[in-house]
Protein backbone atom coordinates (compact mmCIF):
# COMPACT_ATOMS: atom_id res chain seq x y z
CA UNK A 1 0.00 0.00 0.00
CA UNK A 2 0.86 3.39 -0.44
CA UNK A 3 -1.14 6.56 0.58
CA UNK A 4 -1.94 10.01 -1.50
CA UNK A 5 -1.76 13.08 -0.52
CA UNK A 6 -4.99 12.76 2.04
CA UNK A 7 -3.70 9.62 3.62
CA UNK A 8 -5.72 6.94 1.66
CA UNK A 9 -4.04 3.84 1.29
CA UNK A 10 -3.55 2.91 -2.64
CA UNK A 11 -2.24 -0.67 -3.48
CA UNK A 12 0.35 -1.66 -5.71
CA UNK A 13 0.46 -1.91 -8.42
CA UNK A 14 -2.41 0.15 -9.36
CA UNK A 15 -0.46 2.85 -7.39
CA UNK A 16 2.20 2.95 -9.96
CA UNK A 17 -0.09 2.51 -13.15
CA UNK A 18 -2.13 5.33 -12.42
CA UNK A 19 -0.34 7.70 -9.95
CA UNK A 20 -1.46 9.00 -7.03
CA UNK A 21 -3.41 11.94 -5.99
CA UNK A 22 -1.07 15.00 -4.79
CA UNK A 23 -3.55 17.63 -5.04
CA UNK A 24 -6.65 19.59 -6.97
CA UNK A 25 -4.42 20.82 -9.25
CA UNK A 26 -0.91 18.76 -9.22
CA UNK A 27 -1.25 16.82 -12.73
CA UNK A 28 -2.63 19.73 -15.05
CA UNK A 29 -0.33 19.72 -18.04
CA UNK A 30 -0.13 19.51 -21.48
CA UNK A 31 -0.57 16.47 -24.15
CA UNK A 32 -1.89 15.81 -27.55
CA UNK A 33 -5.39 14.21 -27.92
CA UNK A 34 -6.08 10.66 -28.90
CA UNK A 35 -6.36 9.84 -32.30
CA UNK A 36 -8.83 7.26 -34.14
CA UNK A 37 -8.94 5.34 -36.78
CA UNK A 38 -11.35 6.25 -39.56
CA UNK A 39 -13.71 3.99 -41.94
CA UNK A 40 -14.27 6.35 -45.46
CA UNK A 41 -17.33 6.06 -47.37
CA UNK A 42 -17.45 6.28 -50.81
CA UNK A 43 -20.38 7.89 -52.36
CA UNK A 44 -23.32 5.62 -52.86
CA UNK A 45 -22.31 3.38 -49.68
CA UNK A 46 -24.99 3.15 -47.01
CA UNK A 47 -24.58 2.81 -43.43
CA UNK A 48 -27.97 1.58 -42.94
CA UNK A 49 -27.71 -1.96 -41.86
CA UNK A 50 -30.47 -4.53 -40.53
CA UNK A 51 -29.87 -5.40 -37.13
CA UNK A 52 -28.08 -5.08 -34.12
CA UNK A 53 -26.10 -8.41 -35.04
CA UNK A 54 -25.13 -7.27 -38.31
CA UNK A 55 -23.47 -3.56 -37.12
CA UNK A 56 -21.83 -5.72 -34.92
CA UNK A 57 -20.24 -7.91 -37.54
CA UNK A 58 -19.68 -5.22 -39.61
CA UNK A 59 -17.74 -3.28 -37.14
CA UNK A 60 -15.14 -6.56 -36.63
CA UNK A 61 -15.79 -6.06 -32.74
CA UNK A 62 -13.81 -9.19 -30.84
CA UNK A 63 -13.03 -10.76 -27.76
CA UNK A 64 -11.12 -8.40 -25.66
CA UNK A 65 -12.06 -5.08 -27.10
CA UNK A 66 -13.67 -2.00 -25.10
CA UNK A 67 -17.27 -0.78 -25.87
CA UNK A 68 -19.09 2.06 -24.96
CA UNK A 69 -22.56 3.44 -24.49
CA UNK A 70 -24.08 6.71 -22.44
CA UNK A 71 -26.32 7.04 -20.07
CA UNK A 72 -28.80 9.88 -21.06
CA UNK A 73 -31.32 7.46 -20.62
CA UNK A 74 -30.99 6.54 -17.13
CA UNK A 75 -33.18 4.01 -16.37
CA UNK A 76 -35.39 4.19 -19.15
CA UNK A 77 -32.34 2.65 -21.58
CA UNK A 78 -32.73 -0.05 -23.28
CA UNK A 79 -29.45 -0.06 -25.05
CA UNK A 80 -26.92 -1.64 -23.66
CA UNK A 81 -29.46 -4.86 -22.55
CA UNK A 82 -29.84 -5.40 -26.60
CA UNK A 83 -26.25 -4.94 -27.32
CA UNK A 84 -24.84 -6.90 -25.01
CA UNK A 85 -27.43 -9.65 -25.33
CA UNK A 86 -26.59 -9.53 -29.00
CA UNK A 87 -23.33 -9.39 -28.19
CA UNK A 88 -23.47 -12.88 -25.93
CA UNK A 89 -25.32 -14.82 -28.11
CA UNK A 90 -22.48 -13.94 -30.41
CA UNK A 91 -20.31 -15.84 -28.28
CA UNK A 92 -17.57 -12.84 -28.06
CA UNK A 93 -16.09 -12.56 -24.38
CA UNK A 94 -13.54 -10.46 -22.26
CA UNK A 95 -14.73 -7.23 -23.29
CA UNK A 96 -14.30 -4.15 -21.39
CA UNK A 97 -17.55 -2.29 -20.90
CA UNK A 98 -16.53 1.68 -20.60
CA UNK A 99 -20.52 3.56 -20.49
CA UNK A 100 -20.63 7.20 -19.10
CA UNK A 101 -22.34 5.57 -16.26
CA UNK A 102 -24.79 2.17 -15.19
CA UNK A 103 -27.67 2.05 -13.93
CA UNK A 104 -29.97 0.30 -11.80
CA UNK A 105 -32.14 -0.95 -15.24
CA UNK A 106 -28.54 -2.88 -16.23
CA UNK A 107 -28.40 -5.46 -13.97
CA UNK A 108 -28.35 -8.06 -16.43
CA UNK A 109 -24.60 -7.34 -16.32
CA UNK A 110 -24.09 -9.36 -13.29
CA UNK A 111 -24.87 -12.44 -15.78
CA UNK A 112 -22.48 -11.77 -18.46
CA UNK A 113 -19.65 -10.62 -15.70
CA UNK A 114 -20.33 -14.48 -14.76
CA UNK A 115 -19.79 -16.16 -17.73
CA UNK A 116 -16.99 -14.15 -18.96
CA UNK A 117 -18.20 -11.70 -21.90
CA UNK A 118 -17.57 -8.67 -19.50
CA UNK A 119 -14.23 -8.49 -17.74
CA UNK A 120 -13.70 -5.05 -16.76
CA UNK A 121 -15.31 -1.84 -16.29
CA UNK A 122 -14.76 2.04 -16.02
CA UNK A 123 -18.13 3.95 -15.37
CA UNK A 124 -18.90 6.94 -13.60
CA UNK A 125 -20.97 4.39 -10.98
CA UNK A 126 -22.77 1.78 -10.02
CA UNK A 127 -26.11 1.41 -8.71
CA UNK A 128 -28.27 -1.43 -7.00
CA UNK A 129 -27.36 -4.95 -7.33
CA UNK A 130 -24.35 -4.39 -9.64
CA UNK A 131 -22.98 -2.40 -7.27
CA UNK A 132 -23.18 -4.92 -4.77
CA UNK A 133 -21.88 -7.68 -6.75
CA UNK A 134 -18.71 -5.68 -7.46
CA UNK A 135 -18.22 -5.34 -3.99
CA UNK A 136 -18.69 -8.64 -3.38
CA UNK A 137 -16.08 -9.63 -5.60
CA UNK A 138 -17.66 -10.94 -8.55
CA UNK A 139 -14.76 -9.26 -11.06
CA UNK A 140 -11.16 -9.82 -11.04
CA UNK A 141 -10.09 -6.96 -12.38
CA UNK A 142 -11.09 -4.06 -10.09
CA UNK A 143 -14.07 -1.21 -11.87
CA UNK A 144 -12.30 2.07 -12.77
CA UNK A 145 -14.80 5.43 -11.36
CA UNK A 146 -14.19 8.09 -13.47
CA UNK A 147 -15.59 11.58 -13.04
CA UNK A 148 -17.45 12.80 -16.08
CA UNK A 149 -14.59 15.60 -16.63
CA UNK A 150 -12.42 12.84 -15.58
CA UNK A 151 -13.58 10.61 -18.63
CA UNK A 152 -13.59 13.19 -21.17
CA UNK A 153 -10.03 13.40 -20.34
CA UNK A 154 -9.23 10.07 -20.43
CA UNK A 155 -10.78 9.45 -23.96
CA UNK A 156 -8.89 12.56 -25.10
CA UNK A 157 -6.00 11.84 -23.83
CA UNK A 158 -5.89 8.55 -24.84
CA UNK A 159 -6.50 6.31 -21.49
CA UNK A 160 -9.40 5.04 -22.29
CA UNK A 161 -9.68 3.78 -25.85
CA UNK A 162 -13.10 2.55 -27.68
CA UNK A 163 -13.25 0.24 -30.26
CA UNK A 164 -17.14 0.72 -30.99
CA UNK A 165 -19.65 2.68 -29.40
CA UNK A 166 -22.75 1.69 -29.33
CA UNK A 167 -24.94 5.10 -29.56
CA UNK A 168 -29.03 5.11 -28.45
CA UNK A 169 -29.99 8.05 -30.91
CA UNK A 170 -33.86 9.58 -30.35
CA UNK A 171 -33.67 10.66 -34.07
CA UNK A 172 -31.20 9.70 -36.98
CA UNK A 173 -31.33 9.56 -40.74
CA UNK A 174 -29.79 6.92 -42.96
CA UNK A 175 -26.61 8.42 -42.69
CA UNK A 176 -25.84 9.20 -39.20
CA UNK A 177 -26.85 12.24 -38.42
CA UNK A 178 -28.07 12.14 -34.73
CA UNK A 179 -29.92 14.20 -32.35
CA UNK A 180 -31.42 13.57 -28.70
CA UNK A 181 -34.67 16.21 -29.04
CA UNK A 182 -36.90 14.77 -31.31
CA UNK A 183 -37.88 11.34 -31.98
CA UNK A 184 -40.03 9.05 -29.65
CA UNK A 185 -37.48 8.98 -27.18
CA UNK A 186 -36.41 11.91 -26.45
CA UNK A 187 -33.47 12.33 -23.97
CA UNK A 188 -32.19 15.68 -24.89
CA UNK A 189 -28.97 16.78 -24.52
CA UNK A 190 -26.77 14.06 -25.69
CA UNK A 191 -23.30 15.66 -24.29
CA UNK A 192 -21.84 12.16 -23.03
CA UNK A 193 -21.93 10.95 -26.17
CA UNK A 194 -20.66 12.92 -28.22
CA UNK A 195 -17.65 12.39 -26.55
CA UNK A 196 -17.96 8.75 -27.91
CA UNK A 197 -18.49 9.62 -31.25
CA UNK A 198 -15.89 11.58 -31.43
CA UNK A 199 -13.08 9.03 -30.42
CA UNK A 200 -14.75 5.42 -30.57
CA UNK A 201 -12.53 3.93 -33.76
CA UNK A 202 -16.45 2.76 -35.11
CA UNK A 203 -19.54 4.03 -33.94
CA UNK A 204 -23.35 2.60 -34.65
CA UNK A 205 -26.43 4.58 -33.99
CA UNK A 206 -29.36 2.78 -32.41
CA UNK A 207 -32.82 4.61 -33.14
CA UNK A 208 -36.32 3.79 -32.94
CA UNK A 209 -36.76 7.30 -34.94
CA UNK A 210 -35.67 7.19 -38.43
CA UNK A 211 -36.20 10.16 -40.42
CA UNK A 212 -35.67 12.11 -43.64
CA UNK A 213 -31.89 13.06 -44.34
CA UNK A 214 -30.47 15.43 -43.42
CA UNK A 215 -31.74 15.53 -39.49
CA UNK A 216 -31.41 18.40 -37.88
CA UNK A 217 -30.52 19.99 -35.85
CA UNK A 218 -26.83 17.89 -35.52
CA UNK A 219 -25.90 16.96 -31.82
CA UNK A 220 -23.49 14.13 -33.64
CA UNK A 221 -23.16 14.45 -37.15
CA UNK A 222 -22.56 11.53 -39.78
CA UNK A 223 -18.46 11.86 -39.71
CA UNK A 224 -18.74 10.17 -36.54
CA UNK A 225 -21.24 7.66 -37.66
CA UNK A 226 -20.28 4.24 -39.24
CA UNK A 227 -23.15 2.17 -39.44
CA UNK A 228 -27.11 2.99 -38.07
CA UNK A 229 -29.52 0.50 -36.85
CA UNK A 230 -32.74 1.07 -36.46
CA UNK A 231 -35.26 -0.88 -34.02
CA UNK A 232 -38.12 -0.88 -31.88
CA UNK A 233 -37.38 0.99 -28.90
CA UNK A 234 -34.27 2.51 -27.32
CA UNK A 235 -35.87 3.62 -24.07
CA UNK A 236 -38.58 5.49 -22.11
CA UNK A 237 -37.88 8.83 -21.69
CA UNK A 238 -40.43 8.99 -18.08
CA UNK A 239 -36.56 6.85 -16.97
CA UNK A 240 -34.60 9.84 -17.27
CA UNK A 241 -36.16 11.58 -13.82
CA UNK A 242 -36.27 7.76 -11.80
CA UNK A 243 -34.40 7.75 -8.74
CA UNK A 244 -31.17 10.11 -7.97
CA UNK A 245 -33.44 13.21 -10.22
CA UNK A 246 -36.69 12.72 -8.31
CA UNK A 247 -37.99 16.03 -6.96
CA UNK A 248 -38.39 15.74 -3.55
CA UNK A 249 -41.26 16.64 -1.20
CA UNK A 250 -39.55 15.51 1.89
CA UNK A 251 -39.93 18.50 4.74
CA UNK A 252 -36.22 17.63 5.80
CA UNK A 253 -34.84 18.07 2.27
CA UNK A 254 -36.96 21.05 1.69
CA UNK A 255 -35.71 22.73 4.49
CA UNK A 256 -32.17 21.67 3.85
CA UNK A 257 -32.66 23.55 0.22
CA UNK A 258 -34.03 26.47 2.29
CA UNK A 259 -31.02 26.99 3.98
CA UNK A 260 -28.89 26.66 1.27
CA UNK A 261 -30.32 29.32 -0.84
CA UNK A 262 -30.17 31.97 2.34
CA UNK A 263 -26.41 31.16 1.75
CA UNK A 264 -26.06 31.30 -1.82
CA UNK A 265 -28.10 34.76 -1.00
CA UNK A 266 -25.43 35.74 1.70
CA UNK A 267 -22.30 35.72 -0.11
CA UNK A 268 -21.03 38.08 -3.11
CA UNK A 269 -21.28 35.87 -5.70
CA UNK A 270 -25.34 36.22 -5.24
CA UNK A 271 -25.41 39.39 -8.12
CA UNK A 272 -26.38 39.67 -11.42
CA UNK A 273 -24.96 37.19 -13.91
CA UNK A 274 -24.13 34.80 -11.23
CA UNK A 275 -24.25 31.05 -12.02
CA UNK A 276 -24.86 27.85 -10.97
CA UNK A 277 -25.52 23.76 -10.96
CA UNK A 278 -27.14 21.57 -9.38
CA UNK A 279 -25.92 18.21 -8.33
CA UNK A 280 -28.99 14.72 -8.20
CA UNK A 281 -30.41 14.41 -4.96
CA UNK A 282 -33.95 15.76 -3.52
CA UNK A 283 -32.07 18.50 -1.92
CA UNK A 284 -29.83 19.28 -4.65
CA UNK A 285 -32.58 19.60 -7.02
CA UNK A 286 -34.75 21.57 -4.56
CA UNK A 287 -32.74 24.51 -4.51
CA UNK A 288 -33.59 26.50 -7.24
CA UNK A 289 -37.10 26.59 -6.04
CA UNK A 290 -35.97 28.74 -2.85
CA UNK A 291 -33.25 30.82 -5.18
CA UNK A 292 -36.16 32.16 -7.31
CA UNK A 293 -38.01 34.17 -5.23
CA UNK A 294 -34.74 35.46 -3.64
CA UNK A 295 -33.60 36.09 -7.14
CA UNK A 296 -37.26 38.20 -8.00
CA UNK A 297 -36.57 40.15 -4.24
CA UNK A 298 -33.53 41.17 -5.13
CA UNK A 299 -34.22 41.92 -9.06
CA UNK A 300 -31.19 39.38 -9.80
CA UNK A 301 -30.88 37.56 -13.41
CA UNK A 302 -28.54 34.23 -13.51
CA UNK A 303 -26.06 34.52 -16.50
CA UNK A 304 -25.76 30.37 -17.11
CA UNK A 305 -27.06 27.74 -15.50
CA UNK A 306 -25.44 24.33 -15.73
CA UNK A 307 -24.97 20.56 -16.09
CA UNK A 308 -27.80 18.52 -15.51
CA UNK A 309 -30.80 20.30 -16.51
CA UNK A 310 -34.12 20.39 -14.42
CA UNK A 311 -37.73 21.53 -15.28
CA UNK A 312 -36.86 24.28 -12.78
CA UNK A 313 -34.14 25.78 -14.60
CA UNK A 314 -35.96 25.96 -17.84
CA UNK A 315 -39.01 27.65 -16.23
CA UNK A 316 -36.27 30.23 -14.48
CA UNK A 317 -34.87 30.73 -18.23
CA UNK A 318 -38.47 30.95 -19.59
CA UNK A 319 -39.65 33.43 -17.19
CA UNK A 320 -36.36 35.79 -17.48
CA UNK A 321 -34.78 34.68 -14.35
CA UNK A 322 -31.83 32.76 -16.16
CA UNK A 323 -29.97 34.06 -19.58
CA UNK A 324 -28.68 31.00 -21.29
CA UNK A 325 -28.59 27.12 -19.92
CA UNK A 326 -25.71 24.81 -21.03
CA UNK A 327 -27.06 21.41 -21.16
CA UNK A 328 -24.64 17.99 -21.29
CA UNK A 329 -27.35 16.26 -19.95
CA UNK A 330 -31.15 16.17 -18.84
CA UNK A 331 -32.67 15.67 -15.69
CA UNK A 332 -36.36 15.15 -16.79
CA UNK A 333 -38.40 15.03 -19.74
CA UNK A 334 -39.56 18.70 -20.26
CA UNK A 335 -35.61 20.03 -20.22
CA UNK A 336 -35.18 17.30 -23.11
CA UNK A 337 -38.02 19.27 -24.98
CA UNK A 338 -36.81 22.61 -23.82
CA UNK A 339 -33.56 22.15 -25.95
CA UNK A 340 -35.41 21.98 -29.03
CA UNK A 341 -37.42 25.04 -28.74
CA UNK A 342 -35.68 27.37 -26.53
CA UNK A 343 -32.30 29.46 -28.76
CA UNK A 344 -30.82 29.97 -25.25
CA UNK A 345 -30.69 26.20 -24.17
CA UNK A 346 -27.59 25.31 -25.42
CA UNK A 347 -26.12 21.61 -25.89
CA UNK A 348 -22.17 20.97 -24.46
CA UNK A 349 -20.18 18.02 -25.19
CA UNK A 350 -18.64 16.57 -21.32
CA UNK A 351 -15.04 17.76 -22.35
CA UNK A 352 -16.54 21.48 -22.29
CA UNK A 353 -18.33 20.86 -19.41
CA UNK A 354 -15.94 19.51 -17.05
CA UNK A 355 -12.48 18.24 -18.35
CA UNK A 356 -9.49 19.30 -16.11
CA UNK A 357 -7.24 18.99 -19.47
CA UNK A 358 -9.29 20.93 -21.47
CA UNK A 359 -8.54 24.09 -22.83
CA UNK A 360 -11.28 25.59 -20.24
CA UNK A 361 -14.05 23.91 -19.41
CA UNK A 362 -17.73 25.46 -18.35
CA UNK A 363 -16.95 24.90 -14.76
CA UNK A 364 -14.28 26.89 -14.54
CA UNK A 365 -16.46 29.74 -15.02
CA UNK A 366 -19.10 28.11 -11.71
CA UNK A 367 -20.07 30.53 -9.29
CA UNK A 368 -21.58 28.28 -7.22
CA UNK A 369 -22.26 24.16 -7.27
CA UNK A 370 -24.86 22.45 -5.14
CA UNK A 371 -23.99 18.97 -4.58
CA UNK A 372 -25.28 16.22 -2.62
CA UNK A 373 -23.40 13.27 -0.61
CA UNK A 374 -23.79 10.16 1.10
CA UNK A 375 -20.68 10.97 3.53
CA UNK A 376 -18.89 14.06 4.59
CA UNK A 377 -16.23 13.93 7.46
CA UNK A 378 -14.49 16.12 9.50
CA UNK A 379 -12.06 17.43 6.90
CA UNK A 380 -14.43 17.89 4.73
CA UNK A 381 -14.09 15.06 2.16
CA UNK A 382 -16.95 13.41 0.32
CA UNK A 383 -18.32 10.45 -0.20
CA UNK A 384 -21.05 10.38 -3.04
CA UNK A 385 -19.69 6.02 -4.17
CA UNK A 386 -20.17 3.52 -1.21
CA UNK A 387 -22.79 3.50 1.07
CA UNK A 388 -22.20 2.98 5.06
CA UNK A 389 -21.83 -0.76 4.63
CA UNK A 390 -19.05 -0.41 2.42
CA UNK A 391 -20.79 -1.49 -0.64
CA UNK A 392 -21.17 0.65 -4.11
CA UNK A 393 -24.45 2.10 -4.98
CA UNK A 394 -23.68 5.50 -6.22
CA UNK A 395 -21.82 7.65 -8.91
CA UNK A 396 -18.52 10.30 -9.22
CA UNK A 397 -20.79 12.03 -11.55
CA UNK A 398 -20.01 15.64 -11.81
CA UNK A 399 -19.16 15.84 -8.13
CA UNK A 400 -15.22 16.97 -7.90
CA UNK A 401 -15.13 18.55 -11.19
CA UNK A 402 -17.58 20.76 -10.38
CA UNK A 403 -16.34 20.88 -6.54
CA UNK A 404 -12.57 21.73 -7.63
CA UNK A 405 -13.83 23.95 -10.07
CA UNK A 406 -16.56 26.56 -8.88
CA UNK A 407 -16.01 29.60 -6.95
CA UNK A 408 -18.51 28.10 -3.88
CA UNK A 409 -19.11 24.38 -3.27
CA UNK A 410 -21.75 23.41 -1.42
CA UNK A 411 -22.63 19.99 -0.08
CA UNK A 412 -26.35 19.74 0.97
CA UNK A 413 -27.14 16.40 2.66
CA UNK A 414 -29.35 15.18 5.86
CA UNK A 415 -27.18 15.12 9.21
CA UNK A 416 -28.74 11.55 9.19
CA UNK A 417 -30.51 9.04 7.12
CA UNK A 418 -32.33 6.64 8.97
CA UNK A 419 -29.77 5.59 11.66
CA UNK A 420 -27.09 6.67 9.39
CA UNK A 421 -24.89 9.44 10.04
CA UNK A 422 -23.85 11.22 7.09
CA UNK A 423 -21.31 13.45 8.72
CA UNK A 424 -18.93 11.28 10.29
CA UNK A 425 -14.99 11.20 11.42
CA UNK A 426 -13.64 9.68 7.86
CA UNK A 427 -16.11 9.18 5.02
CA UNK A 428 -15.61 5.41 3.52
CA UNK A 429 -14.37 6.58 0.18
CA UNK A 430 -13.32 9.49 -0.90
CA UNK A 431 -14.69 10.74 -4.38
CA UNK A 432 -14.30 14.72 -3.55
CA UNK A 433 -11.47 15.82 -1.51
CA UNK A 434 -12.18 17.86 1.23
CA UNK A 435 -10.00 21.37 -0.43
CA UNK A 436 -12.49 21.46 -3.14
CA UNK A 437 -15.54 21.73 -0.32
CA UNK A 438 -16.29 24.99 1.08
CA UNK A 439 -19.84 24.61 2.87
CA UNK A 440 -21.49 21.65 4.25
CA UNK A 441 -25.48 22.58 4.63
CA UNK A 442 -27.79 19.80 7.11
CA UNK A 443 -30.97 20.73 8.70
CA UNK A 444 -29.26 21.58 11.96
CA UNK A 445 -27.16 23.94 10.25
CA UNK A 446 -24.31 25.09 8.21
CA UNK A 447 -20.26 24.28 8.37
CA UNK A 448 -17.99 26.67 6.31
CA UNK A 449 -14.81 25.40 5.61
CA UNK A 450 -12.17 26.81 7.90
CA UNK A 451 -9.99 27.52 4.81
CA UNK A 452 -12.76 30.15 3.27
CA UNK A 453 -12.60 32.48 5.85
CA UNK A 454 -14.04 34.67 3.15
CA UNK A 455 -17.03 32.97 3.50
CA UNK A 456 -17.48 32.81 6.71
CA UNK A 457 -17.43 36.36 7.07
CA UNK A 458 -19.66 36.81 4.35
CA UNK A 459 -22.60 34.43 5.77
CA UNK A 460 -22.10 37.14 9.38
CA UNK A 461 -25.67 37.69 10.47
CA UNK A 462 -27.32 34.83 8.40
CA UNK A 463 -30.36 33.28 9.44
CA UNK A 464 -29.49 29.98 10.08
CA UNK A 465 -27.88 27.99 12.46
CA UNK A 466 -23.86 27.84 12.26
CA UNK A 467 -21.94 24.89 13.29
CA UNK A 468 -18.22 23.71 12.99
CA UNK A 469 -17.90 20.40 10.91
CA UNK A 470 -16.69 18.55 14.60
CA UNK A 471 -20.03 20.02 16.15
CA UNK A 472 -22.43 18.47 12.67
CA UNK A 473 -20.40 14.98 13.54
CA UNK A 474 -21.06 14.96 16.70
CA UNK A 475 -24.81 15.67 16.76
CA UNK A 476 -24.85 12.86 14.03
CA UNK A 477 -23.34 10.51 16.72
CA UNK A 478 -25.54 11.63 19.58
CA UNK A 479 -28.66 10.43 17.55
CA UNK A 480 -26.54 7.50 15.72
CA UNK A 481 -24.59 6.82 17.93
CA UNK A 482 -20.80 5.94 16.88
CA UNK A 483 -20.30 3.72 13.66
CA UNK A 484 -18.79 0.44 13.60
CA UNK A 485 -15.61 0.80 11.32
CA UNK A 486 -16.32 -1.74 8.40
CA UNK A 487 -14.73 -5.09 7.98
CA UNK A 488 -13.31 -5.04 4.57
CA UNK A 489 -11.09 -7.81 2.85
CA UNK A 490 -7.43 -7.10 1.38
CA UNK A 491 -8.88 -7.35 -2.18
CA UNK A 492 -9.21 -4.28 -4.62
CA UNK A 493 -13.06 -4.47 -6.32
CA UNK A 494 -13.12 -0.64 -7.78
CA UNK A 495 -10.30 2.10 -8.25
CA UNK A 496 -11.45 5.85 -8.09
CA UNK A 497 -10.00 8.17 -9.99
CA UNK A 498 -9.40 11.25 -9.59
CA UNK A 499 -10.52 13.86 -12.46
CA UNK A 500 -6.59 14.22 -13.44
CA UNK A 501 -6.08 10.43 -13.58
CA UNK A 502 -5.11 10.03 -10.28
CA UNK A 503 -6.16 7.43 -7.70
CA UNK A 504 -7.86 9.64 -4.72
CA UNK A 505 -9.06 5.94 -3.57
CA UNK A 506 -9.48 2.17 -3.29
CA UNK A 507 -12.47 0.30 -2.95
CA UNK A 508 -12.08 -3.01 -1.34
CA UNK A 509 -14.33 -6.41 -1.17
CA UNK A 510 -16.67 -6.07 1.47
Amino acid sequence: MTENSIDRDIPEPYASVFGLYKGQFARIHDYRRAQTRVHPRRPGESKLVDSIHEAIVKTGLESGMTISFHHHFREGDYVMNMVMEEIDKMGIKDLTIAPSSIANVHEPLINLIEKGVVTGITASGLRDKLGAAVSHGIMDKPVVIRSHGGRARAMASGDIHIDVAFIGAPSCDAYGNINGTSGKATCGSLGYARMDARYADQVVAITDSLVPYPNTPVSIPQTDVDYVVRVDAIGNPEGIAKGATRLTKNPKELLIAEYAAKVIAATDYFKNGFSFQTGTGGASLAVTRFLRPMMEEHGLKAGFALGGITNTMVEMMEAGQVDKILDVQDFDHPSALSLARNDNHYEIDAEMYASPLSKGSVVNQLDVAILSALEVDTGFNVNVLTGSDGVIRGASGGHSDTAAACRMSMIVAPLVRGRIPTVVDRVTTVVTPGDSVDVVVTEYGVAVNPRREDLNTMLDGLDVPRLDINQLRDKAYAITGTPDPIRFKDRTVALVEYRDGSLIDAVHEV
